[in-house]
Formats: C-alpha cells, sequence, structure tokens
C-alpha cells in the first residue's frame, strides 16, 4: 500500500501550467514542521487537472494546507550528464485546515471555522 497524509504550508506562489492536450499541471513545495522545533522537511507535490485547478483556486504561498496522495520515485539525467533521483507526492486530494486565510476574507465570509463554545471545560467521558 502507498498512501501518504502530510499537513504544511505551501512554500511559493503556485504557478500552474498547462500541457499541450489542456490538462493542467501543478508543481509545488508543502515545509512540514517536524517534532523537533525550527526543523522542517520540504516536500515536493505534483497535482493534475481538476485537483490542480482548485488547489489554486483556494490555497496561497504560506496557506496552510493538508495532503492525500502517495509517493512516486523517478530519475533523469540532467544536463552534466548526471543521474538525478526524485521523490515527489502525487497528489489524490487536499483538505482545509480550518485555518483563517487572512483578515478581508475572515471579515466577509464569516466564522465558517470557528470553535463552538458550550461553556463546558471538560470531556463528557
Amino acid at each position: 500500500m502507498n498512501k501518504v497524509i502530510i499537513m504544511g504550508r505551501i512554500t511559493k506562489d503556485l504557478e500552474p501550467k498547462t500541457s499541450q492536450n489542456g490538462m493542467t499541471l501543478l508543481s509545488f513545495t508543502v515545509a512540514v514542521n517536524r517534532r523537533k522545533k525550527d526543523e522542517a522537511d520540504f516536500i515536493s507535490c505534483k497535482a493534475f487537472d481538476k485537483t490542480a485547478d482548485n488547489i489554486c483556486k483556494f490555497f496561497t504561498k504560506g496557506a496552510m494546507i493538508a495532503i492525500e496522495g502517495r509517493i512516486q520515485t523517478g530519475s533523469y539525467d540532467n544536463k552534466e550528464g548526471a543521474k538525478i533521483y526524485t521523490t515527489d507526492i502525487m497528489v489524490d486530494g487536499f483538505h482545509f485546515t480550518g485555518e483563517k486565510r487572512d483578515k478581508q476574507e475572515t471579515s466577509t465570509q464569516g466564522e465558517a471555522f470557528a470553535p463552538i463554545d458550550n461553556g463546558e471545560d471538560e470531556l463528557p467521558f
């Protein structure tokens, strides 16, 4: 089984590309924090078609995103003839994290992800 789930921040502005047959291609990197403070892994991700379109529509640089997908490895020869090995997450889906985007969007969209305060400090179980 090859399944991976990560959550982190998008590191750069998203720049989708369109293939000759009209398919949207999106390559981006997600910074995922490690348990140790001030350490992160930078994970290369690839998304296609509607998934790529929707990521571009709803996320920007610095936004928190949760990604579901599979790991795919590959290799290619660079200009100097050296073999370069790659590891990417092929994105099957994504999830919103509940993080507020910015003050302008929050004020116009309301508190869609605000926690519910039922006045109880303890869980009933």
